[in-house]
């Protein structure tokens, strides 16, 4: 329950809100660095990219994805790695809903409730319990961010959705080669399905692809802000990057919850 400047769990025990608009709920075991959770240096790349379009038609077919569901009228809509929040006001921007995103980074979880703040922010591991009810949610949204089928499978209603995004197997496939000077895909839609069966049924899979030109300096907010970005040898090879037509590429596993 929300009071005025906190909330109150079932048991009694209170968290506060910060200033900025978020509650910060990780324990000192949910810490594997003194910063856990994505950099400010990423968090920034990706605000840039975003600015400039690249990554929002991900956003846009989620928004369709999400609002096309059968869910409640005013449904609570959950998004694990939220980041800066970009994807869950894309999700909530549709209809009258319940936003909740999760982050382990701090950065990320304040620069989402200055722009948002009629959402709810968290910073915790998604990882370990989510801070939900059981039978409380609606819908789980995951984009390229962690996976908790077992968490997610006990806060959600019996029906529930959940959406996984993974990067395709040909995502940034052209800038990949530019850097490691090979190409690899990599299947991680078949990962997901194996973590999910017996708790979910997969009800669809879409695919979001598209070609976006990219500057010099926007390949390196695409490095920047992912983990590939953080190996040494991107970071020696992108000095020589090019202009170029990279391939952002995303499935997206539609999941509905079990009855237990």
């Amino acid at each position: 329950m929300r009071a005025d400047r906190s909330w109150t769990c079932p048991n009694g025990h209170r968290f506060d809100i910060a200033r900025s608009g978020y509650t910060n709920l990780l324990q000192p075991q949910d810490r594997r660095s003194a910063q856990p959770g994505d950099s400010e240096t990423a968090i920034e790349a990706r605000a840039r990219l975003l600015a400039t379009g690249v990554g929002r038609g991900l956003l846009v077919r989620l928004s369709a994805t999400t609002a096309a569901l059968g869910s409640a009228e005013q449904p609570v809509i959950v998004d694990l790695g939220c980041g800066s929040g970009d994807t869950l006001a894309a999700v909530t921007d549709r209809r009258a809903s319940c936003g909740i995103g999760i982050d382990l980074a701090t950065a990320a979880v304040i620069r989402a409730a200055r722009r948002w703040p009629a959402l709810t922010w968290v910073v915790a591991n998604a990882d370990r319990r989510l801070p939900l009810l059981e039978s409380s949610v609606d819908v789980v949204t995951s984009v390229h961010a962690r996976r908790n089928p077992v968490e997610c499978s006990r806060v959600l209603k019996p029906g529930g959705w959940l959406l996984v995004v993974v990067p395709a197997p040909d995502d940034l496939v052209e800038l990949r080669e530019a850097i490691f000077g090979k190409r690899v895909d990599r299947h991680r839609a078949d990962a997901v399905l194996k973590e999910h069966t017996g708790r979910f049924s997969l009800e669809d899979t879409i695919e979001q692809r598209e070609q976006v030109a990219l500057s010099v300096p926007q390949l390196s907010d695409l490095l920047t802000g992912t983990y590939r970005g953080a190996r040494q040898a991107a970071h020696a090879s992108r000095i020589a990057l090019e202009p170029m037509s990279v391939t952002m590429a995303s499935d997206i596993l539609v999941f509905r919850s079990r009855p237990a």
